[in-house]
């Protein structure tokens, strides 16, 4: 008689911490952590899902009867983990009563001492005893552990690391010095951009790393040339040995330059030892597992080359995609489209190497999935279907831009993703999960809607949301609102001083324009027509929509964070529609938290401490000026800041101290929030020999800039951060304190 209880429903927090970032990393039991229960004895097994508890503790049920302790904590039974996160313990039916109230409590495994009791009711078993010689097998509604687990970390782009050893910009080997760095001071994530290939054109607009040329593909600059091959020739070896130095003691990346000597490099390698590596069964091995994206990727690059723009419309013959011509195109530029593959397959070995080590330090790697995608990228040649070409995606006026922003990617055609189960999505989350075990869904907000902006537009102002559900002229006159077409609206390639936007793809159908109220034609309506205009503008934008954009993001999230078990996290900031806190909250995706950009109306700075438990808080991001620039750019804020939140009274220094900055630190770290993670440049300005001269050298991007460079870099080595013993016992003690240190 094999008896098995259905598991009821998980704990909160259970797609948490069951995430691979938690079991495999944080979490994980190696060597003798685990408890074995190989040697347990009985003829009953329960079984119970417990994810959140760290491996110095273990898990022990305690009960009403003689076998289960008698309710006394000392004398409860512990749990064996070697199957983490199921739990499980073997008991002798004869010495249980047929039916007994019991609850699962933390004891620290060390030591033994009594850490948390289950909260709720007991929990009653009832059983049958199994027949002799079976064993009744019972898995139990799984335990949410009542000690709340936090931890902290660093964030900061790949290209932005420096070591001694680089090529004039950071590389994957680099996150192995980052990963010591953050394990020796009790940090346990490290926090990444897009590291996907952006070449286009070859010149330092291709530096942007949210305009991938594929989804798939690693960006070369990454790559550790001597990983890939040392080169035979010793004057060669010497000349790149030179630039090598000249280019890392440059203050910030020269994108254009790294790129073109790095290539150089790896085409030389590539002559002399690439044949000999496309036909090892590691190579066969990676190929095989990404053909799908890599024979389109690599045909792809050398077309780009060949033609000298990645814009495939002007391709000819290869301007729509056709898998049999790529096929014998690819024969018959079979060097050309190997050295890309040859590229691709060192860039995935060097950074699976990377994360294995970081790995070993107890620290996690979180990547970054960027909304879009370029118009001239790979996929969309291969998946124009997916796309709509005539217009781009963006966001509307925010804290970032007064006018919006309009980012250029296309916009998708979720109805038609939808049709094969998302299976580009899921395919491209699975590649992630070869790398990292958590990843941040840049402007998840667009996966409830998107700011979309036809072509012809005149401004980002001039977009609407998609999906939404327009008015009609006479739901418009039901408000109370004089709709008037010729005076009210414009083609959207003419003015964005208009009430109502047409929909481009449902005629007679119109969207109230984004900040409508501050248009000269506005200005210029009667009071009726105002209160009716702001009427039928305040549903729109805030009650309309919420059950619409609900379902919209229920239908793409659900299949997609379940495509892998990565750690998700959502950039959650902007104009926030009421019903995404509750998808977010539902499907367990991380919110993000910044303390000056509060996401209740009103307010000034956010209330560290009310974060909801499952976010993650942040004093900055890479859009944002960093805590030293920040302080500076509106003093009257940082007064009030330093008054009312820091509780320090009198008046501001232009430049912020140390201490202030520790300040603001200690803050985030103190936050509610799961997981604190903290720019290196925020970590830094905590330390007034360490941090950069100039706040203004540290700032990644400036959203209101369209063009900008993305070259930013440490200015001291990742050997010199290490070293800083000083600099590093005070991050030490300021996670120690705040119950942040890792494990």
């Amino acid at each position: 008689m094999n008896i098995r209880k259905i598991r009821e429903k998980g704990a909160d927090g259970s797609r948490v911490f069951g995430s691979s970032a938690f079991t495999d990393v944080i979490f994980s039991r190696t060597g003798t952590a685990g408890i074995s229960s190989s040697a347990a004895e009985g003829d009953i097994e329960i079984r119970v899902s417990a994810a959140g508890i760290s491996p110095t503790q273990t898990l022990c049920i305690v009960g009403s009867c003689d076998a289960l302790g008698c309710w006394q904590p000392e004398h409860s039974v512990e749990l064996a983990d070697s199957e983490f996160p199921i739990w499980s313990v073997r008991l002798s039916s004869e010495k249980l009563p047929s039916r007994f109230e019991y609850k699962f409590i933390v004891r620290d495994r060390l030591t033994k001492d009594f850490v948390a009791w289950e909260e709720g009711c007991n929990r009653i078993f009832e059983y049958a005893p199994p027949s002799d010689g079976e064993t009744a097998e019972i898995e139990v509604r799984a335990f949410d552990n009542p000690v709340k687990w936090h931890g902290a970390g660093v964030a900061i782009p790949v290209f932005s690391l420096r070591s001694e050893g680089d090529f004039g910009i950071g590389e994957f080997r680099d996150l192995c010095l980052l990963a010591d760095w953050a394990a020796a001071t009790g940090q346990c994530i490290i926090q990444i951009l897009p590291v996907n290939d952006t070449t286009h054109d070859g010149s330092w607009r291709d530096s942007y790393p949210y305009s991938a040329n594929s989804a798939f593909a690693l960006h070369p600059q990454y790559i550790s040339l001597k990983d890939v091959g040392i080169l035979k020739d010793p004057a060669e070896r010497e000349r790149f040995d030179r630039i090598g130095q000249e280019l890392n003691m440059t203050a910030d990346v020269d994108y254009e330059q790294v790129n073109r000597m790095k290539h150089e490099y790896l085409h030389a390698v590539y002559d002399e030892c690439g044949e000999e590596t496309l036909h090892t069964e590691d190579y066969d091995d990676f190929f095989t597992r990404n053909a799908s994206w890599l024979v389109p990727y690599s045909a792809y690059s050398v077309l780009r080359d060949l033609n000298g723009t990645s814009d495939f419309s002007s391709w000819g013959e290869y301007a729509v995609y056709d898998s049999a011509k790529i096929e014998r195109f690819s024969a018959e530029y079979e060097r050309e489209t190997g050295y890309y593959r040859f590229v691709q397959y060192h860039l995935h070995r060097q950074l699976r190497a990377a994360r294995d080590y970081v790995h070993s330090r107890g620290v996690i790697l979180k990547g970054d999935i960027p909304i879009g995608i370029s118009r001239t990228s790979a996929d969309a040649w291969v998946f124009p279907e997916f796309l709509h070409m005539d217009s781009s995606a963006g966001a509307p006026p925010d804290d970032f831009s007064v006018k919006g922003q309009n980012w250029g990617f296309p916009t998708y055609d979720w109805q038609r993703m939808a049709q094969d189960g998302y299976a580009w999505w899921r395919a491209r989350l699975a590649k992630m999960s070869d790398y990292f075990d958590a990843y941040r869904i840049d402007h998840i907000l667009g996966f409830f809607r998107i700011w979309e902006i036809p072509d012809n537009a005149v401004s980002a102002l001039a977009g609407h949301f998609n999906p939404a559900m327009p008015f009609s002229e006479a739901e418009i006159s039901s408000y109370g609102f004089e709709f008037d077409r010729a005076h009210h609206t414009a083609p959207v390639s003419e003015s964005e001083n208009v009430l109502f936007i047409e929909d481009p793809r449902t005629p007679d159908r119109w969207h109230p324009r984004i900040a409508a109220h501050s248009t000269e034609i506005y200005g210029h309506l009667s009071d009726k027509d105002k209160k009716a205009f702001d009427r039928l503008y305040d549903d729109f934008y805030y009650r309309r929509h919420n059950d619409f954009w609900r379902r919209s993001a229920m239908d793409k999230l659900v299949p997609l964070i379940s495509a892998t078990r990565m750690l998700v996290c959502g950039e959650d900031l902007g104009m926030i529609p009421a019903c995404v806190p509750d998808v977010m909250r539902e499907l367990q995706i991380l919110s993000l938290e910044i303390e000056r950009m509060p996401k209740t109306f009103g307010t000034e700075f956010d209330d560290t401490g009310k974060y909801p438990y499952l976010s993650v808080c942040s004093p900055s991001t890479h859009d944002m000026s960093n805590i030293r620039l920040w302080w500076q750019e509106n003093t009257e804020r940082s007064k009030r800041y330093l008054n009312d939140i820091l509780g320090i009274g009198g008046d501001i220094t232009q430049e912020c101290p140390p201490r202030i900055c520790e300040m603001i630190i200690r803050r985030q770290l103190d936050a509610a929030s799961i997981l604190t993670v903290i720019p290196l440049q925020d970590w830094l300005s905590t330390d007034g020999e360490l941090r950069r001269s100039q706040p203004s050298e540290e700032r990644i991007n400036d959203p209101s800039d369209p063009h900008r460079y993305w070259r930013y870099r440490m200015h001291l080595t990742l050997e010199t951060l290490s070293a800083s013993d000083g600099f590093n016992s005070r991050i030490g003690e300021m996670i120690c304190a705040s119950g942040r240190r890792a494990r």
